[in-house]
């Protein structure tokens, strides 16, 4: 079992710039591949970033490419996302979420992460 625990969110202007961090519980968040998903009411979760295992492997969905900026400490276990030049269609509850201990790079669809945090707020609103 992992715990995942988001924190970071809140309001902010468009422009600004917000730094979200999810802490996992337990001894095998190394072993995990990554992911932070964002969900709006009445829409499907959708994935905004993911990395592997050591971080040195990223994915971007395209609508964050450039301003988004995903990272994770092992030692720490603690996944970050750094989002930049926010704009008001990114306000959304944030979660990250993590993958199986077995899992493969390259699955990026929500089914195939097995955990999840409860979720940080992010409005983006002048």
């Amino acid at each position: 079992q992992v715990h995942l625990v988001e924190s970071g969110g809140g309001l902010v202007q468009p422009g600004g710039s917000l730094r979200l961090s999810c802490t996992a519980s337990g001894r095998t968040f190394s072993g995990r591949i990554m992911g932070w998903f964002r969900q709006t009411p009445g829409k499907e979760r959708e994935l905004v970033a993911a990395c592997n295992r050591n971080g040195a492997i990223t994915h971007y969905d395209d609508s964050v490419k450039g301003r988004f900026t995903i990272s994770r400490d092992n030692a720490g276990n603690t996944l970050y996302l750094q989002m930049n030049n926010l704009k008001p269609e990114d306000t959304a509850v944030y979660h990250c979420a993590a993958q199986r201990l077995s899992a493969a790079w390259g699955n990026t669809d929500a089914q195939w992460y097995d955990y999840w945090g409860q979720g940080t707020q992010v409005i983006v609103s002048s």
